[in-house]
């Protein structure tokens, strides 16, 4: 008969340790290769102690990384407004918001404009690798995918909600990063976020919506109050420090 230590110490193969974590494998077999994640290697499969996976959840929980707060943060649905100082700030969140959909078991969506001012999608690609993020084997996975975006601004609105029909029979949550195409006037764009706003109520999508902190300071005030307020919540990072803010609903008087 088995005691409390033995159920403990019990050793989990990676299919099991995925399933409680609602990840993938690959996401599994990196953390056990670099030794995130302690584990032992029998033959050519990786095991991992109950207690060992334990700890492990518990110190991801106490996290203060950017990653830790934005997993306690984020909730599905959402419709988030990012702003941040500088284009270095603009990729750190999108790895970090990209790395709580990975452990969330969500698929990832990076929408990338197509202009010579901007990085191209490749540099996307290997941007976010260094920030930590798996893309390789999230894609393998079919978890990842950057979708370029060209031709004429404003139709945002029809593409999200055909990618998150194709992927609702899959049963997971859809997270998609944007960022604010400028190319749109202000009352133009505050329109498109209104009826992204109304197309995530109810569903299983998580939107992130960024923009530099200098392109916001252009707006008038009305229009950059209007912004915050049709968010579920709104994300500020600059080197100073990280804000996290959440948009209460109308109340009656």
């Amino acid at each position: 008969m088995r005691g409390p230590l033995d159920q403990l110490d019990r050793l989990l193969s990676t299919e099991e340790v995925a399933e409680y974590l609602g990840v993938g494998q690959a996401t599994v077999y990196r953390w056990c290769r670099e030794g995130s994640l302690p584990a032992v290697k029998i033959g050519r499969r990786w095991r991992v102690r109950r207690s060992a996976l334990e700890e492990f959840v518990r110190k991801n929980e106490r996290s203060e990384t950017l990653v830790g707060r934005l997993r306690r943060f984020l909730e599905v649905p959402d419709n988030l407004m990012a702003v941040v100082q500088d284009r270095e700030l603009m990729r750190k969140i999108d790895a970090a918001f990209f790395r709580a959909a990975e452990a969330r078991g969500g698929t990832m969506i990076k929408y990338q404009l197509e202009e010579p001012r901007l990085p191209s999608v490749g540099e996307v690609r290997e941007k976010l690798g260094q920030a930590g993020l798996d893309v390789e084997g999230l894609e393998v996975e079919g978890r990842l995918r950057f979708v370029t975006e060209g031709g004429e601004p404003g139709n945002r609105v029809e593409e999200v909600r055909r990618l998150a029909e194709e992927e609702s029979s899959e049963g997971r949550s859809v997270w998609i990063s944007m960022n604010w195409d400028l190319r749109m006037g202000v009352k133009e764009a505050l329109a498109q976020q209104r009826a992204l706003t109304e197309l995530v109520e109810g569903s299983e999508l998580v939107v992130k919506t960024t923009v530099l902190e200098e392109d916001l300071d252009e707006w008038p005030g009305a229009d950059q109050r209007r912004s915050q307020v049709m968010h579920s919540g709104t994300i500020w990072l600059a080197r100073e420090g990280l804000a996290l803010s959440r948009v209460s609903p109308a109340l009656e008087l």
